[in-house]
Formats: C-alpha cells, structure tokens, sequence
C-alpha cells in the first residue's frame, strides 16, 4: 500500500492504489484489474456496486454494516437479473480478505463491483459471466470543506418508473454525473436532485436530511431515493439520542428556510450545507444538532459505543 499524502484544504490525498485486488475467487495485482473493451457493462452501464467504508481505530480495522451492504449488493443484483456466483457468505469473507491481504491500517473505501463480461454487441445480457471485484483504498474525507454550498439541479433524479431505483447501478450515476457537474461548474460544491413531481429527493450521491423546530426531517423511499444505510443508521442513532425524526416530503422552498441541512452517506458522512443557491442554511455554520449527531456517527463507526458494536465487522 502506498503512503498517504497530506494536501490542501482538510481531505488527505491518497493513492488509489493498494497492493491487491480480488476478482472472481483470486487476488491479483491493482495494475493487474482489466478488462476487456468489450465488456457489456463498458457500453451499457450493467454492472452493480455497493461503497462501504472501513474504519481504523485503536489497532482495529472495522468495516462499518458490511451485513447490510452486501445484502443490499445481492439486491442490486437480483432486481436487474443478473446473476452472481456468490453467497452473501462468500462476498462478505472476500472482503475480510482483501483487507487482511492488503495489510490495511487505515481508514478505506471498499468498492465491490459486479459487471456483465465480455459479448457481442446487444441488450441480451442472459448468458454474460458476471465479473466480481472487490476493490478497498485508503480515503479520508469526501468534501474538501468543513460544510458545503449546493445548488438545486435542473435535472430531475431517475424515476421508479424508467430503473428500478432501490438498486445501486453503474448506468444510474450518469444520471448524478450531470447534476454534479452542473453544481461543479457553477461554482457550488454539489447538487440536490428533485423528483419528477418536484420534490427534494436527495444530492448527487448522498442522502438528505434537515432540521426545522428540533425535528430531523428526511425524504422518503417513496420519494425516489436510494435506500441509504447510513441514512438508516442515523436515523436510529438519532432517535435513540432522544430526537425527532420524520420521513416526510419536502418542498424545495422548504431547503431555503431549515435551521439545519446536511447531507449522509458512505462517502460523506455527515456533512454540513451552509448554502442552497446561494441562500444561508440556519446561522452559516454547522448546527447543534448535525454537529452532535457527527460525534455521535464518529464514536459509533471507531467502536467507541458498545450499543453499536453489531454494526461493525473487525478485521484482524
């Protein structure tokens, strides 16, 4: 594993590259992880994925709702048809493995990826091998800043109706790549995605909370937004912690006047917006409510709350 590199702002610059990665029961080389031009999921987006976030603390390594990640994974898969030669059993051990393999003593992101390999030309994806990797890197932080300023995009997030949007599909991120870039460009850090009906459904890879009168207020699935597992461990963390917590639509307008905002997810965590189209979030600075529940998130991924320990696989 190379070293990790300190660069500007608060988010470590580090090598993408590790030692191993696995594919298809064996560990080969990171330079090593190919594939072929032909591969259906290359032309086609067909290919599965899950972000699972692996965090070192105290000499242990603990991948954070490895469990429901992998589930979530075979869900992917089972909602498009696809195919896999893995038991939930098998992929999880997998991933233990390649982080035992890559010796990793640092906090990771864990990618593991399922494709339709190598064919002709064409939709017809019944007979294509599913190729399965497993990729794990050290990452720190996702956004480079404290807390974040958003736009509203002018593209509308994936209908339940056009994907089914409960899976977590390669092809559907052409979807947040636009909104993202859109923001990017700009000028604001990310995007929130509306629904087809207008309502706030989530940011370009997060999931969306606010708060407005000490309430924790969330979109909900049936919103359109994928079924985020940090947002469904906060929200127990939360209310075991003695808040509020309502799954509700939300109107854009709402985003304008919200004491609080921020978005969750593997990537980013927690992470604090101070801004929506240039409007101040609450008082500009993270709140009292979203900086207790970083705290509370921190200790629980590091082990440090015995309550939550079932939510974490250690490694070594």
């Amino acid at each position: 594993m190379e070293n990790i590199k300190k660069g500007l702002g608060t988010k470590p610059i580090m090598s993408l590259k590790a030692r191993y990665i696995w594919n298809n029961g064996e560990f080969i080389p990171w330079d090593d992880a190919k594939v072929h031009v032909m591969t259906n999921a290359l032309h086609y987006g067909t290919g599965v994925f899950e972000g699972i976030r692996g965090y070192f603390d105290n000499n242990q390594l603990y991948i954070f709702r490895l469990k429901e990640h992998v589930a979530r994974l075979l869900n992917s898969v089972k909602m498009y048809g696809f195919g896999i030669d893995y038991s939930e059993e098998e992929l999880s051990r997998a991933i233990i493995e390649t982080l035992r393999k890559n010796e990793f003593r640092v906090d990771l992101y864990i990618r593991p990826l399922a494709i339709k390999g190598v064919g002709p030309i064409g939709l017809d994806i019944r007979k294509l091998k599913t190729e399965v990797f497993i990729i794990a890197m050290p990452y720190g932080k996702y956004f480079e800043k404290e807390g974040i300023e958003v736009t509203v995009s002018s593209w509308k997030r994936l209908s339940g109706q056009t994907v089914p949007i409960l899976a977590k599909v390669t092809g559907h991120y052409v979807n947040s790549v636009l909104a993202k870039l859109e923001a990017l460009n700009r000028g604001f850090d990310d995007a929130i995605l509306l629904n087809e009906q207008g309502r706030v459904c989530e940011g370009s890879g997060e999931n969306i909370m606010a708060v407005k009168d000490d309430t924790i207020i969330t979109p909900p699935l049936s919103a359109g937004i994928l079924d985020g597992i940090t947002r469904r461990s906060l929200m127990e963390i939360a209310g075991d912690a003695g808040f509020s917590i309502v799954e509700r639509d939300m109107e854009r307008s709402e985003l304008y006047t919200v004491n609080e905002l921020f978005f969750v997810g593997t990537a980013a965590e927690i992470t604090p917006i101070f801004k929506v189209d240039g409007r101040v979030v609450g008082s500009g600075d993270i709140g009292p409510v979203t900086l207790k529940l970083k705290k509370l998130f921190t200790d629980v991924v590091k082990g440090r709350i015995d309550k939550y320990k079932k939510w974490l696989k250690p490694v070594w």
